[in-house]
């Protein structure tokens, strides 16, 4: 390798952020965030009940679906909830009151307020000093993201004429997981450039990152790296690309390209990178002209300046959710090859390919940047495993028939300012019955998915961010698109035929279940993570009995398993009609199990007892 000195500011980002007001004063305000907070603490309440983090009792002078809570000082809470599917609750925000502890006497008050049901309620919920401060910390950060997005939000039927990429803006995160926006690590001016909320297209600079350090993957086409630069970038781009390594003496040829998060840069890549920007390993890049989008897992961007290219996932060194928002090496590097095996999948089987028309949103191209002392050391935290690389994904646009429009599973959750249910009107600019909606749109989910558990004994995580409706003129559902692969595939512990063809390459860094437990994937990820929120509301806005959502689900599954009778011995073994199945739990993980301590590997969902199966009778 040529090596040259670097000019003294040759290191600088390539192209910093824009200069971002946080959010402003008029984003935050008594409306915004007194709603904002009376929903968090709806939330907290009905997710830590569904959990058993905390157990409510029934109030015993009131209606039956009146609860109360005792917190650590004597005072409790009052509220109303239903009880819903899976045993979760749904706690209604405007009836959550305080009654003061004895020996004080009065009436109960309107209360709203989750970080004081956090001080008054710290022991009940098992929390410690660390898992306590951070867990605020996370709130307030959910909270003003929350504001942000009602101070800017749009009635259902302007949401209803947006494209795909601009509806991810205005979605409010993970329904179970109470702080579904803490992006730890950011501050409010990252926040207003870099969150999906902000809805703010911008360009991303890019590394050339020399072989002896970085690794290109490729599916089929793209196996050179240089088919894949042609297609994602202009000639003079390319051209300016490689003048600015010349100019150092180095080869472009002994190098790979790959686009950075600014936040990455200036973060993470500047400081623990720097021996290697040092030394010409990794040379700073300008930025392309592409204008691009960041979209709800935060790390993904779709170019909206030619939606004909790929989307690119980036690391970012963030906790949000569960996890540090890195990109594992093994899985990045593995991301074309796992395309390749689920696609040969789909491509041979008629059912899938030609009835289903199923998309499955390939990550066909890689780089993965090692670091040159972490990689060394196993036992460090992941997060420092997961610094630097890029995965290019199909967009979404180049698999849509004329007319199709497509939409994340979980926009079918929002409701606007006024009360009206995206999915409501949906439903009504397709002209049919709420029921008949709702069977065409589990035909379309359903069916695929069924069909790679029990033919493949592959399952993905469909959760509401990576299970994409495709829908026709009318706004009828009528197939399924499915994303990130590597993140979320799962496949049986117990050899299946089919899996023959499986990759030694793949089958080392995908993870496998007992049958048993790879059906969870589809309870937690859609039925309990999607179709638990969606059910209630199909019944409040909808008019459709829960008990009727839930039977049109099962009769979906049981049309599936009668039209593959030759598969009943595995509709036996991946067995989604039990009585019960476990209780998966997410905010039990961050609260008691892993809380914000660093660990070796990444966390997964803890299980927490059992919950009855909605699905097991009609």
């Amino acid at each position: 390798m040529q090596n040259s000195p670097a000019a003294p500011d040759s290191a600088e980002p390539p192209v910093p952020p824009s200069p971002q007001h946080p959010v402003t004063p008029t984003e935050i305000n008594d409306p915004t965030w007194e709603a904002a907070a009376r929903r968090l603490l709806a939330k907290m309440l009905s997710e830590f009940a569904y959990e058993e983090i905390v157990t409510p009792a029934p109030a015993p002078t009131a209606a039956g679906d009146a609860w109360t809570l005792t917190l650590d000082d004597g005072s409790s809470l009052g509220f109303r909830a239903r009880r819903r599917a899976y045993g979760s609750w749904q706690v209604a925000p405007d009836t959550i009151t305080l009654t003061p502890p004895p020996p004080a006497t009065g009436s109960p008050t309107a209360f709203g307020d989750p970080y004081d049901f956090l001080v008054r309620a710290r022991t009940l919920l098992g929390l410690d000093g660390p898992t306590l401060g951070h867990l605020v910390r996370e709130l307030s950060a959910t909270l003003a993201a929350d504001a942000r997005l009602d101070h800017h939000a749009l009635t259902a039927d302007v949401l209803a004429d947006l494209d795909h990429a601009a509806l991810e803006g205005h979605q409010t995160g993970h329904p179970w997981l109470v702080p579904n926006k803490g992006r730890l690590g950011w501050s409010a001016a990252d926040a207003a450039a870099w969150a999906p909320e902000a809805r703010t297209p911008q360009r991303l600079p890019w590394l050339a990152a020399h072989t002896s350090l970085a690794e290109y993957r490729g599916g089929a086409g793209l196996e050179d790296p240089a088919r894949l630069y042609a297609a994602e970038l202009d000639p003079a781009t390319r051209a300016a690309f490689d003048q600015a390594l010349r100019d150092r003496g180095l080869d472009p040829l002994r190098y790979l390209y790959l686009p950075v998060h600014p936040w990455q840069w200036d973060e993470v890549v500047l400081p623990l990178f720097a021996p290697a920007l040092a030394s010409g390993t990794l040379v700073p890049l300008p930025a392309d002209p592409d204008e691009r989008l960041p979209q709800q897992s935060v790390r993904t961007f779709l170019n909206l300046t030619r939606p004909d290219r790929h989307s690119v996932k980036l690391p970012l060194s963030v906790f949000n959710t569960m996890v540090w928002r890195g990109l594992p090496g093994a899985l990045t590097l593995a991301a074309p090859a796992v395309t390749a095996w689920i696609h040969s999948l789909r491509d041979a089987d008629p059912f899938l390919r030609d009835e289903c028309g199923v998309i499955l949103l390939g990550e066909v191209a890689s780089v993965t940047v090692r670091h040159p002392v972490y990689d060394r050391l196993p036992e460090v935290p992941y997060q420092y495993k997961e610094l630097l690389g890029a995965i290019w994904r199909e967009p979404l646009t180049r698999h849509l028939a004329p007319g199709e429009r497509a939409r994340t599973l979980a926009s079918l959750l929002h409701t606007d300012p006024r009360g009206r249910a995206f999915t409501a009107e949906l439903v009504a600019r397709s002209g049919l019955s709420p029921t008949a909606w709702l069977q065409r749109l589990f035909s379309a989910l359903l069916p695929p998915l069924l069909h790679f558990l029990y033919r493949y004994g592959t399952v993905f995580s469909p959760h509401g961010e990576n299970t994409v409706v495709v829908f026709d003129e009318q706004d009828v559902p009528v197939r399924l698109a499915i994303k990130d692969f590597v993140d979320d595939v799962n496949i049986s512990r117990t050899p299946l035929p089919e899996q023959r063809t499986l990759p030694d390459e793949v089958r080392a860094v995908l993870l496998t279940e007992p049958p048993a437990f790879l059906t969870q994937f589809i309870h937690s990820g859609l039925f309990i993570g999607v179709f638990r929120y969606l059910a209630p509301l199909c019944e409040d806005r909808l008019g459709v009995p829960e008990d009727d959502f839930w039977s049109l689900v099962r009769a979906e599954i049981l049309r599936h398993q009668a039209r593959f009778p030759d598969l009943k011995d595995r509709f036996e073994l991946f067995d989604l009609l039990t009585e019960r199945i476990d209780r998966i739990c997410l905010n039990r993980n961050r609260l008691h199990e892993d809380g914000y301590r660093d660990r070796p590997h990444r966390p997964h969902a803890v299980i927490h007892g059992t919950v009855p199966n909605p699905l097991h009778h009609p």
